[in-house]
């Protein structure tokens, strides 16, 4: 394939670094490495199909494919709004694949959680259970807790988002409030054999964080629950702290025999996809620099430190030599004090955040990243910067990030936009819109997080 050159067309050189980053995570033909040989249909074994997460449609349709046509094969997967791949959404398969809400789950996702765990009734120790989860299975399997409400459920996810709380201390709270999630969905299995083959989005890789892990064992405890909604001063319902302060809704543990003769695959993960940009950006002839997959922080003062990366590299090459692109990724936060949700208007989305008043302005980490950059670059001759998150959806918007150049600033000035008072109110997406600079690819179908690339040429 022709790569655009990095010094004259920075900006489709680092679109094409973030087009292979999905690619590498989009499931495909090499699933079929991780896939078990099919039950012995005569002893009466059969293959039940589970699983949620952004990348739920497309894992779908890849096991689907794989899968021998003479072996039986049915299942039930949910996914968000508009990520199901159109291919199988006209010709589906022998897996269901029903969609529902992100980042705050609906009566779909409550719907499709009761029904994957009426599916595992009736397993045996001949039947073969897979589990396809990836990222957003915290929110697309809505299964409340008992004597929670799907609305309490809502209103904890929505204050867990605003708080700025890191993925696995969310969902250390999610799996605790679930009947489904944090090893539960595998309790249900048993004594089925339990095959999950995972799309990691969260730093570290850690399955037990990856969608709340509904089919493995669960190191957190209802206390470590307790002490982060302390830490962010979330109140929650009497019925929800109770269960959490008398253990009630504690999660199968390491150890637990419902995990015996359990497989787990990791099929992508965000290193994966930051190496094969990188090996793109070296075809391209360029130096490359991989700083981590796993950076964690508040989106702005993460941009803030790349981007006094890039200016030092910028004006004095060090600690690194350009031309030269610096590739990171990990999942960073944005905390928002007041939403102040208004009413549903024209454009309003099931998941109840996105469209008109679903917070003082539109944006998410990549977007707020990129608005601490132009602030901290101040235009720096050289440098261009693409943020993106590798589902195609930076929040709740419709564009997965935007990029930065050297003329950013100088163009918001023309047209009277000014970067702090947008980040002031979160409304990133509103200040590179009108630029022409987001990124909007549409849904990808995967989700392996944050991707970032800073150019130094």
């Amino acid at each position: 394939m022709t790569i655009p050159s990095p010094h004259s067309d920075p900006r489709g050189f680092l679109l094409a670094l973030f087009n292979a980053a999905v690619a590498q995570a989009v499931p495909g033909a090499e699933m079929a490495a991780f896939l078990p040989a099919p039950p012995d249909a005569s002893k009466g074994g059969r293959t039940l199909v589970l699983g949620a997460g952004k990348a739920g449609g497309s894992m779908a349709a890849a096991v689907d494919a794989l899968w021998p046509k003479g072996a039986p094969m049915s299942g039930l997967v949910v996914t968000r709004y508009d990520y199901v791949p159109p291919a199988y959404k006209t010709n589906p398969g022998r897996i269901e694949v029903v969609e529902a809400a992100h980042p705050v789950p609906d009566e779909a996702g409550r719907r499709a959680a009761q029904r994957i765990a009426e599916l595992t009734q009736g397993l045996t120790e001949h039947d073969l259970v897979l589990c396809l989860m990836s990222g957003g299975a915290s929110s697309l399997l809505a299964m409340p807790a008992e004597g929670i409400a799907l609305e309490e459920k809502q209103a904890i996810n929505k204050a867990l988002l605003r708080s700025g709380a890191a993925i696995d201390e969310m969902n250390c709270v999610r799996k605790h409030l679930s009947a489904i999630k944090g090893g539960r969905l595998a309790a249900m299995c048993a004594p089925a054999r339990v095959v999950t083959l995972l799309i990691s989005d969260v730093p570290g890789d850690a399955p037990e964080v990856i969608g709340s892990g509904p089919t493995v064992p669960d190191s957190t405890t209802c206390a470590d629950a307790l002490r982060i909604l302390a830490r962010y001063a979330i109140d929650i319902p009497a019925a929800a702290r109770a269960g959490l302060e008398s253990g009630a809704f504690e999660t199968p543990k390491p150890g637990d025999a419902v995990f015996a003769g359990h497989q787990v695959h990791m099929i992508a993960t965000p290193k994966q996809s930051l190496e094969a940009a990188a090996a793109l950006a070296r075809q391209a002839g360029i130096g490359v620099h991989v700083l981590s997959d796993e950076m964690e922080g508040e989106s702005r003062e993460v941009g803030k430190v790349h981007a006094a990366l890039a200016r030092y590299v910028a004006r004095h090459g060090q600690p690194f030599q350009k031309p030269c692109v610096i590739l990171s990724g990990g999942e960073t936060t944005v905390p928002v004090q007041s939403l102040g949700e208004r009413p549903p208007g024209p454009g309003a989305r099931p998941d109840g955040l996105q469209g008109p008043g679903a917070r003082p302005g539109r944006g998410g980490r990549a977007t707020e990243f990129l608005l601490g950059c132009v602030i901290a670059l101040q235009g720096e001759p050289g440098v261009h910067v693409l943020a993106a998150d590798t589902d195609g959806i930076d929040g709740v918007e419709d564009n997965a990030g935007a990029i930065v150049t050297p003329t950013t600033l100088a163009r918001a000035q023309a047209q009277g936009l000014k970067p702090q008072e947008f980040l002031d109110r979160n409304d990133a997406y509103n200040f590179f819109a009108p630029l022409a600079d987001l990124v909007v690819p549409g849904p990808t179908f995967t989700n392996v997080n944050d991707f970032r690339a800073v150019l130094v040429v």
